[in-house]
């Protein structure tokens, strides 16, 4: 649950910021008869990734166990790229996102209707699709209740919550330091996305080395455990891993760790131009 609540909470942020900004943006510029056309993007690209989670849950659950295993897999793989690219790419541009949007925005005033509608979907679609997938991803080890549903659903609510609190001025929370939080929480889940994804693949057949263990602490890390639980929930941590498993985690984690955390480097100042010598 925590997984997907996290998940939930940080690209239902994302997509709650990216609406506020378009509504505030045609609110402040008197054109409020175009928000129907923004909700209507919205709603199109709401749609569309509950749509696609259904797809991956139906393909998943109609595939031999071994055709199963690789499209988890490729799922787990897949998702690793997109929410690696997403911690980096949210790092960078959070602070010019809103100047974006509206630019986009303006272009579309011009070009018409439609072009609203188009802009609201696009700057939604890519959020939910990657929820979408994201959780499919996350919620691979866990059992069949309801706890991840509720947790991504709450997470979405949460983000509903803070968007609507920042639009009306009622909250002011520090969005930098929240997106490098909730990006260093991110890249912990990721690299237990990727390690469930070699997993899948070991299962499979296509990797080998499934029995080959890394380390045995079930004798410390108790499974039934409400900590064991959490931490297999969360960042697929298991008293049982493969080599291959352990290498593959500690593999991506230390190296995107130590990227996000570096310090974002200091555009160099421009010299200031020399003024003209007088004619001698």
């Amino acid at each position: 649950m925590l997984a997907s609540y996290l998940i939930g909470l940080r690209e239902g942020l994302e997509a709650t910021l990216v609406v506020s900004i378009l509504v505030a943006f045609l609110v402040k510029s008197d054109r409020r008869e175009r928000l129907p056309m923004v909700w209507a993007g919205v709603g199109v690209a709401v749609l569309l990734s509950i749509g696609f989670g259904a797809l991956l849950t139906f393909t998943a659950a109609h595939l031999a166990t071994q055709q199963q295993e690789m499209f988890d897999a490729v799922t787990s793989l897949a998702a690793t790229v997109f929410v690696t690219f997403m911690v980096f790419w949210m790092r960078t541009a959070a602070r010019k996102m809103s100047g974006e949007l509206r630019e986009k925005m303006g272009t579309a005033l011009e070009l018409g209707g439609t072009a609203v509608v188009v802009v609201a979907f696009l700057s939604v679609a890519r959020e939910g699709l990657e929820t979408a997938l994201l959780w499919f991803a996350a919620v691979q080890g866990a059992t069949s209740s309801a706890s991840p549903l509720i947790g991504i659903s709450l997470g979405l609510l949460t983000a509903v919550a803070l968007g609507w609190g920042l639009y009306r001025s009622a909250l002011r929370i520090n969005l930098t330091k929240f997106f490098t939080w909730t990006g260093l929480l991110l890249v912990l889940v990721a690299a237990g996305i990727f390690k469930y994804g070699v997993h899948d693949l070991q299962e499979s057949g296509l990797v080998p080395g499934l029995n080959t263990y890394a380390f045995d602490i079930s004798g410390v890390l108790d499974p039934s455990a409400w900590y064991s639980t959490l931490l297999s929930g969360m960042f697929n941590i298991t008293p049982q891993p493969s080599v291959l498993e352990a290498v593959a985690w500690a593999a991506y984690l230390i190296p995107v760790l130590i990227l996000f955390l570096r310090p974002p480097a200091k555009t160099p100042a421009r010299p200031a131009p020399k003024s003209p010598q007088p004619a001698s």
